[in-house]
């Protein structure tokens, strides 16, 4: 992996570009202008490597991930993926053989999903305001039900059986609540564990012990929630949430409803980290490839500038990516352009003003 080279003051970094299928290689784009813009106004370089992985790609070679083009990646200091996914891709190909890979081989432990309504969204609970939801969902991303251990016997008989095991280790699960305490300590110092102790009771029981120690030394009060109740209070009273700290699945689910409640996955970002900086992390908008819209110019933009945000915070450059962050809200606040043209002229004027300011 390569790091920022401070030779001349200069901070430079290698971005992978994965631009994806339907909507990706737009949204993606778009993201990519706007990094350009804060990188000039806030001192930094950008090499932008391509990669065309995806749904076209399997389809024109019958491979997902090449071993070559993942050592290539792992020289990167960040990647920007747009989004995979074709009805002409069996499901599962792409998800596992990418996605999952990815998130194995570079060992990406934590998904960050924030979940903030932004000023000009309509959320799906009329009555709440911005101030009501601003919460971060840490969930475990390498683990549980997701690794891949079961299977099926006698397939296709009157007896088939089919199991998926969820692997929970100590190393792993400790690893994952650390994150979210530190983060909890940076925003308002509110942590809360959601899962499902009182049936999963192993799993749960790990969880339950571990968060309890982190945040005790971190110095933290622990909440505590399960998941089915957890879904009710991010609905009824999501001002109780801060940092939740769950599970794979759980906080798979959980993710997407953050989105629903602040507008949508069109304007959800997220990011697939690897904290300790032995390989590059994932930063990707969760919408899908949408193919039914891509190439009418209506894709929405905004989750994929946003993943970019969490990105360049990633890397350090926090002014940058605050930036960013503020030019979204700007641009929202104002009422959300129709096109993603018009998305991207209104980010532009609103980054080109904050430069200005400067």
């Amino acid at each position: 992996m390569t790091t920022p080279d401070d030779v001349a003051g200069t901070r430079a970094y290698a971005i992978a570009h994965l631009p994806g299928d339907g909507v990706g290689p737009e949204v993606t784009e778009v993201a990519r202008d706007c990094v350009d813009a804060v990188a000039v106004s806030q001192g930094f370089v950008v090499e932008w490597r391509g990669y065309p992985l995806g749904a076209r790609h399997f389809l024109a070679t019958g491979e997902v991930l090449p071993d070559t083009v993942l050592d290539e990646l792992r020289k990167a200091d960040a990647i920007l993926l747009g989004a995979v996914g074709s009805p002409e891709v069996p499901p599962g190909v792409l998800e596992r053989g990418l996605l999952l890979r990815l998130r194995a081989e570079l060992d990406l432990y934590v998904n960050l999903r924030p979940s903030k309504l932004r000023p000009g969204v309509a959320g799906a609970v009329g009555r709440h305001q911005p101030a009501d939801l601003d919460f971060v969902i840490v969930r475990e991303n390498t683990e549980g039900l997701y690794a891949g251990a079961g299977g099926t016997v006698h397939r296709g008989t009157a007896f088939e059986t089919a199991t998926e095991e969820s692997l929970n280790t100590r190393a792993g699960v400790e690893r994952c609540v650390r994150y979210a305490a530190g983060l909890a300590a940076r925003r308002r110092g509110r942590l809360t564990l959601v899962h499902k102790t009182n049936v999963l009771t192993h799993a749960g029981d790990l969880w339950r012990r571990v968060a309890g120690e982190v945040a005790a030394e971190a110095g933290l009060p622990l909440d505590y929630a399960h998941v089915d109740a957890a879904c009710l209070y991010l609905v009824d009273d999501p001002k109780r949430f801060d940092v939740i700290v769950t599970d794979n699945l759980f906080g798979d689910i959980l993710s997407d409803l953050g989105a629903a409640l602040t507008g949508g996955l069109g304007v959800a970002p997220s990011g697939n980290l690897n904290p300790d900086r032995t390989g590059p992390s994932v930063f990707e908008p969760v919408h899908g490839s949408a193919p039914d819209i891509a190439g009418t110019g209506r894709a929405n933009p905004a989750g994929a500038v946003l993943s970019a945000a969490l990105m360049l915070d990633h890397l350090g450059e926090a002014e940058a990516a605050a930036d960013l962050d503020a030019a979204v809200s700007e641009v929202l606040g104002a009422g959300a352009p129709a096109t993603t043209s018009g998305w991207e002229d209104a980010l532009r004027e609103a980054l080109d003003a904050k430069a200005g300011a400067r």
